[in-house]
């Protein structure tokens, strides 16, 4: 399948779950403040890695993912009625710390600039 293709539909999936999770009512999800970094869509398109990150860390990251893992069958279910395709991907929820990382690096070079 083409490489465009994949991307473009990596870049839909990806818009279409962060309306999704303002949607999910499990506690674990609600009110947190997790970020979509990426998303991987497999070459057959069944199954795609999304790559889960928050602002406060892994263990909160950790946690949104079990939520994410429990309404997967709606979460599923919700990306094939706004996506026009044959078969809906398998979402793979993974939690880094890449937002906390950042944030670190950033508050370093800020250390480092004043001195």
């Amino acid at each position: 399948m083409s490489g465009h293709r994949i991307e473009r539909i990596a870049e839909d999936i990806k818009r279409e779950l962060t309306a999704i999770f303002r949607e999910v009512k499990d506690s674990r999800v609600a009110k947190k403040f997790i970020s979509i970094l990426k998303v991987e869509v497999s070459g057959d398109l069944s199954y795609c890695k999304v790559y889960i990150s928050s602002i406060n860390g892994l263990k909160e990251s950790s946690e949104a993912v079990l939520g994410l893992k429990s309404a997967g069958g709606y979460i599923r279910h919700e990306l094939g009625q706004r996506l026009n395709l044959r078969h809906v991907p398998l979402p793979i929820f993974i939690a880094t710390d890449s937002i906390e990382h950042g944030a670190d690096i950033f508050k370093k070079l800020n250390d480092l600039k004043e001195n």
